[in-house]
């Protein structure tokens, strides 16, 4: 076999394959035998059809079709390995001569990973927010604490805000109740929000056995956008009452026994967010300075794909188990279609690229993934997809997506060297020493690639 590869431009190359016919020898034994299986013919056992007899009653040309397609996928992976390139996705084949006991000759263009400088980092400088943890913050942490213990009392007297109602609804739109428009015994806090608008000021000022009704669009149901008349009627007004912020109050809502010690365990749990926060701030600056300083192509096939893929998920899969329509959600947004795929195109271009740039240093840094690494990473995605350990991991067994998950670790592993050799210094001009965890900085990179995943080398056919 004859091959020369031939670059159209930084991302795509076009392959030209000649074969000598007797290298297709055992895919048209192949392909005899295949046939044979398929086939009757009156006078011969099935499986037993002379090859000459199937050429005369089939045609010779079906038998090379067949041939043809089950050797082209092993001589295009010897002609890309010849080549040394490393393809994306499946590529483009034509068949330029096919001369029976003679030659196969063959193109194949496909796109291919860029050959990417990495830029010298030494030099990058980030800015991220100080970790600052104030008595308010402290204090608004506690008051939150304080109010998922807090109780409800009924009490005679209009309803105000912050009170517990509990109310009966009908919602009528041009006149008619609609079918899932009617509900009793909802109990909703007043300034809340989690119900209809308008609703805050309907019942504020009611007591029990009160009505009123008000006008509102509706969130949901059968009548979804719709103006509707609702009527509400308040059957219990019931008053928050807080605990004391006492020894007593940090004894029930914690491990603790003095509302200080509480308080000191809310300060140290503010700070570790924060420095978390300032960590995933870090690494995400450090990155987009790295993607500036680098020059990468990007394969237009493979960022369409990405595109594509990023809508499909959104629309199909994160909208569609919110109930909210792609329509809805540019709306509710305040986009239109074109900001959103603008904005769309923009984060598919990041996360080509992070990849490339850290796929690159992964390889120039010569990082691997070991057992223990790659199993606290799987711990991980688990914790944060719902599932248990043992349920994720066969998922990604199954689905063939191990690799995927070497890579994210990889890289980030590529991001932690760059972060490290970066300089860090929080808004008070104070230097920031980051812990060297790299799962996290992995999470970081998920976030920017979310969706591109390496293309596999698909095989051709003629």
């Amino acid at each position: 076999m004859k091959s020369a590869v031939e670059t159209l431009n930084p991302t795509r190359v076009r392959l030209t394959v000649e074969v000598p016919f007797e290298e297709l020898k055992d895919s048209l034994d192949a392909a005899y035998k295949k046939i044979n299986q398929q086939v009757t013919v009156k006078g011969f056992r099935k499986g037993k059809i002379p090859a000459r007899v199937i050429d005369q009653r089939f045609g010779r040309g079906a038998v090379l079709e067949e041939a043809v397609n089950d050797a082209l996928p092993k001589f295009y992976t010897e002609a890309v390995n010849e080549a040394e390139v490393n393809p994306l996705g499946q590529p483009e084949v034509d068949i330029t001569e096919l001369k029976d006991g003679e030659l196969l000759a063959f193109t194949a263009e496909v796109d291919i990973r860029p050959t990417i400088e990495i830029p010298d980092y030494s030099g990058i400088e980030v800015t991220v927010d100080a970790v600052e943890v104030t008595d308010e913050d402290v204090e608004k942490s506690v008051e939150q604490l304080r109010d998922r213990f807090a109780s409800t009392n009924p009490v005679e007297r209009a309803a105000a805000e912050g009170d517990v109602v509990t109310i009966d609804l009908e919602a009528k739109v041009d006149g008619e109740v609609l079918p899932d428009g009617v509900a009793s015994g909802v109990q909703y806090t007043i300034g809340s929000g989690e119900l209809l608008d308008g609703i805050d000021e309907a019942v504020t000022g009611l007591e029990a056995g009160a009505e009123a009704t008000f006008t509102s669009e509706l969130k949901g149901g059968s009548a979804e956008g719709k103006e509707a008349e609702v009527s509400v009627k308040v059957t219990q007004v019931a008053a928050r009452e807080l605990p004391e912020l006492d020894d007593d109050f940090a004894q029930m809502a914690s491990e603790f026994d003095t509302l200080e010690e509480l308080k000191a365990d809310s300060r140290k749990r503010l700070e570790n967010m924060k420095q978390y926060d300032q960590a995933t701030q870090a690494q995400e600056r450090v990155l987009d300075q790295l993607i500036e300083l680098a020059e990468v192509p990007i394969p237009e096939k493979l960022l369409e794909d990405e595109v594509n893929t990023r809508k499909h998920n959104l629309e199909h899969h994160q909208l569609g188990q919110m109930g909210l329509t792609i329509e809805k959600y540019l709306e509710l947004q305040g986009k239109t279609v074109e900001e959103f795929d603008a904005e769309t195109r923009e984060q598919a271009v990041k996360g080509i690229k992070t990849q490339f740039i850290l796929d690159e240093l992964v390889n120039k840094e010569k990082l691997n993934v070991n057992q223990e690494e790659l199993t606290e990473h799987l711990m991980r995605r688990a914790s944060s997809s719902g599932m248990s350990p043992d349920q994720f991991a066969k998922a990604v067994v199954e689905g063939g997506q191990v690799p995927m998950l070497v890579g994210e670790v990889a890289r980030g592993k590529a991001l932690a060297v760059v972060v490290e050799a970066a300089k860090v210094v929080d808004t008070n001009g104070e230097p920031v020493e980051l812990d060297d965890d790299e799962d996290e900085t992995a999470e970081t990179v998920d976030a920017s690639s979310e969706e591109t995943e390496d293309k596999a080398e698909d095989k051709p056919e003629a």
